[in-house]
């Protein structure tokens, strides 16, 4: 499986950004594609999540913290996953990483290279 994110930046709080990530490779209709985040000396942590790009469901997860504000979607024709994140606020700031898994929140094998997100106060 090979995932490329892209469409970091830096923005100020307040402002939107939306991220999107690409994949091929083996990816099943059981995957779930999902967004992460990790601040330097901190644990990486769940964003949202989405099934893959092989089923035909669109139910959507979020972090508590995300909430209102992000939202995921994706585009099964163009194998693609998107994040698209408004209200950011100077805590969203982190490399966003997207994934591919086994279940919602956990169990990810698959993981892109990261894109930078820098919110400004």
């Amino acid at each position: 499986v090979q995932l490329q994110a892209s469409g970091g930046g830096l923005v100020q709080a307040g402002d939107s950004l939306r991220l999107s990530c690409s994949a091929s490779g083996r990816i099943f209709s059981s995957h779930f594609m999902g967004w992460f985040r990790q601040v330097p000396g901190k644990e990486r942590e769940f964003v949202a999540s989405i099934p893959s790009t092989r089923s035909s469901r669109s139910d959507t997860y979020y972090a508590d913290s995300v909430k209102g504000r992000f939202t995921v979607s994706k585009d099964n024709a163009k194998k693609t996953v998107d994040l698209q994140m408004n209200s950011l606020k100077p805590e969203d700031t982190a490399v966003y990483y997207c994934a591919v898994g086994r279940s919602t929140r956990s169990d990810y094998d698959y993981w892109g290279q990261g894109t930078l997100v820098t919110v400004s106060s």
